[in-house]
């Protein structure tokens, strides 16, 4: 080679090991990046069922599908992966990635739920809350507070990476979990705009990390959050009789994943599903059971 040659492949080439700083970056990221980098240069893996796609990638909700997901959503008990639902709701914390893994090989749809108005003592990260964000104890769930969700600078950090945590398992969607502490005594005094800003921040964040944005509840302000929204998750609007103000969403041809506790579904599944939600009944411990409307 010649020295002019050398010297400029010298300067060309990558010092190795790359600094620590250069290093560090989240395991679900390396792992998309892996993968990604593996299909670019390789093309598909023969054999390989899934696409090569990071972990997370955005969930579609495909318009045309809008009225006829079937769902699950199990936060408790041994998680059955091999439910006859499209859509499965869950606990990021408590499954695993081989889970998700077996879903995903069923072509199910994975959503996360994240608390983002409050926090439970037994979260992994709850120490990450000072306690100037820490508000009055949520009602009927010992250990757990409502946060102050006007602090958005220190909680953003915190629940980005329960997000990415979501993402690097294998969810592509979230739901935000308690969006509604204005509607509590939360210890602060919040708004109904407090919650809007807040709430549409959460969602910007989530799509800033490649995950699709849905909301528990919060029903008063489903008509102002249904277009920063892909899709909402609603309790016993039936009981509640609330159930047109989640028309928004189903408007907006945006899937409405909605249960019941109580009540007959040969009663409650024709009022739903004309609205063209997905339905189901379920006891509140949330397991494995469930028994869905069918689909019109």
């Amino acid at each position: 080679m010649p020295p002019a040659t050398r010297e400029l492949s010298m300067r060309i080439r990558p010092a190795w090991p790359p600094p620590a700083h250069a290093r560090v970056l989240p395991r679900g990221l390396r792992r998309g990046v892996a993968v990604v980098l593996t299909t670019l240069l390789l093309g598909p893996v023969p054999g390989c069922r899934e696409p090569l796609v990071p972990p997370g990638a955005p969930t579609p909700w495909p318009t045309a599908q809008a009225r006829s997901w079937q769902w699950q959503w199990q936060l408790t008990g041994p998680l059955d992966v091999t439910v006859d639902a499209d859509v499965f709701l869950l606990d990021p914390v408590g499954t695993t990635s081989t889970e998700t893994a077996a879903l995903r090989a069923r072509d199910r749809r994975l959503i996360c739920q994240v608390r983002v108005g409050t926090y439970a003592a037994t979260d992994p990260d709850a120490t990450r809350f000072p306690t100037v964000v820490r508000g009055n104890p949520v009602a009927g769930r010992p250990g757990s507070r409502w946060l102050d969700v006007r602090q958005w600078d220190t909680l953003s950090r915190v629940l980005a990476d329960r997000f990415r945590l979501c993402r690097g398992k294998g969810f592509g969607a979230v739901a935000f979990d308690d969006a509604d502490g204005y509607l509590h005594r939360s210890g602060f005094p919040l708004g109904f705009d407090d919650q809007l800003l807040f709430n549409r921040r959460l969602a910007r964040l989530a799509r800033s990390l490649d995950l699709s944005p849905g909301l528990i509840d919060d029903v008063p302000q489903v008509a102002a959050l249904a277009p920063d929204f892909d899709f909402a998750v609603n309790q016993e609007c039936v009981r509640r009789r609330e159930c047109t103000k989640l028309l928004p969403f189903a408007d907006a041809h945006k899937p409405v994943f909605h249960v019941e506790y109580t009540g007959d579904p040969a009663a409650f599944c024709v009022t739903t599903v004309g609205y063209g939600f997905s339905t189901i009944l379920k006891p509140r411990t949330l397991d494995a059971r469930r028994q869905p409307c069918p689909l019109p």
